[in-house]
């Protein structure tokens, strides 16, 4: 089951190779966050083997299943961007780039034996690789006064809720950094905990006198 608050990425970079009939397929894996690394890593790549004649990739960025890209690089429409991307989607990785780059053989391959050796190689470079997960968060501010201080820290410790950023001036202001799927039932508890409620007292239009509570919009990784 796909959790909504973390992905799978690469930890690091890796490499593969597959050879067939005298062709040699090289195939560099890399985590990248934008599309400008994605196409960084390929250009490395083609100033890396320059004598190939093809730079075949695929990536994928993000949580979510719409920010992809597949590129046969003069190759037969099919054979290599979308057999690498394939692999990276069997996977179930993103953030992640696949170049491969051919040395040509002498022998043609023929549509299946490219699309073949494409996918080879991406599977060559996706078993090198180890893992991590990228978690998913929204940021929550709170600000508040110092009248506010001992139930809002004392409410924080007692959900477990760490401060990712404090700034304690003319008012506090407190940052959260919480899973996303959890923020509407972990701000119930903790406006709960600091009015001295019963939880279910609470609902997504109460307020707490003295409290500003605000949830930052989502950016795109």
């Amino acid at each position: 089951m796909t959790n909504p608050d973390q992905y799978l990425i690469p930890a690091g970079s890796s490499s593969g190779e597959f050879r067939d009939r005298g062709s040699k397929f090289v195939a560099e894996l890399r985590h990248v966050r934008t599309e400008a690394e994605a196409l960084a890593a390929v250009e490395e790549q083609q100033k890396a083997h320059p004598k190939c004649n093809h730079h075949c990739y695929a990536y994928r960025l993000g949580p979510g299943r719409d920010r992809y890209r597949a590129n046969d690089d003069g190759e037969p429409s099919g054979t290599a961007g979308k057999p690498i991307l394939g692999q990276i989607d069997k996977a179930g990785l993103s953030d992640v780039v696949i170049i491969v780059s051919r040395y040509f053989g002498g022998t043609k391959l023929g549509t299946s034996g490219l699309i073949n050796a494409y996918r080879a190689g991406a599977v060559a470079a996706l078993e090198a690789v180890e893992t991590t997960w990228q978690p998913l968060t929204r940021s929550v501010i709170l600000r508040f006064g110092y009248e506010l201080m001992s139930p809002v820290m004392s409410a924080l410790s007692q959900l477990g809720l760490e401060m990712a950023e404090q700034d304690f001036g003319n008012t506090a202001t407190v940052r959260l950094e919480l899973p996303r799927s959890t923020v509407p039932a972990r701000l119930r508890e903790l406006k709960a905990a600091v009015a001295g409620v019963y939880l279910e007292e609470v609902d997504e239009d109460y307020e707490v006198e003295g409290l500003d509570v605000e949830v930052l919009e989502e950016t795109s990784l």
